[in-house]
């Protein structure tokens, strides 16, 4: 069985509800699980330094009976990767970034029976269909999981944006007739997250 546990972003402006979300994600793995760190959605040149906040984190995040043992994936060596890890943590960032990269493998196959953990733009492309707050327009995504998704949902996400703040009912109300109507719709608040289990 394959779990996702779907993150709606803004983890760092809610630490309880972050702290909650990573320990679902490593629940039942033992003392020392393997975690993959993917920051597809991020610019190449921040994958490390990325890396280097979340090992840095855990160390407030998880006590001393949990250690994780990190590492950064890569393309060329993704799908062996996951092979050696108990579950995956794919960053938020750039929405066009990280379905680029997902796109080049046989998803959901290569991750079977893994925990795949999502934050904003990665909940994003395992959606059917997602309202995206940077393009503030709905999209596609990869369809592994039957919903919809909004991140961020009624928060200050953008408010300094020359665009305006966001109107999260409009949003809500596009995402409604876009794509399957019968789809239901996961518009959740900063640091709240969703566990969807499939078969």
């Amino acid at each position: 069985m394959t779990k996702y546990i779907l993150n709606s972003g803004g983890i760092r402006n809610s630490s309880d509800k972050g702290r909650e979300f990573f320990h679902e994600m490593v629940k039942g793995m033992g003392a020392n699980p393997r975690v993959l760190i993917c920051a597809f959605a991020q610019p190449r040149e921040d994958w490390e330094s990325k890396f280097a906040e979340d090992k840095a984190a855990s160390d407030v995040i998880f006590n001393e009976d949990t250690k994780p043992v990190f590492k950064l994936a890569f393309p060329d060596t993704f799908e062996k990767q996951l092979n050696e890890t108990d579950a995956v943590y794919l960053h938020g960032g750039d929405d066009h970034l990280v379905q680029y990269w997902l796109k080049q493998f046989d998803l959901p196959k290569i991750w079977e029976g893994k925990v795949i953990a999502t934050n904003s733009a990665s909940s994003n492309a395992l959606s059917q269909s997602f309202w995206t707050c940077d393009w503030r327009q709905c999209m596609d995504g990869l369809g592994i999981l039957p919903i919809k998704f909004i991140p961020h949902f009624k928060s200050e996400y953008g408010h300094d944006d020359p665009r305006g703040p966001i109107d999260w009912d409009h949003a809500y109300s596009l995402l409604n007739v876009y794509g399957d109507p019968s789809l239901p719709i996961y518009a959740l608040e900063e640091g709240d997250y969703r566990v969807f289990e499939e078969e």
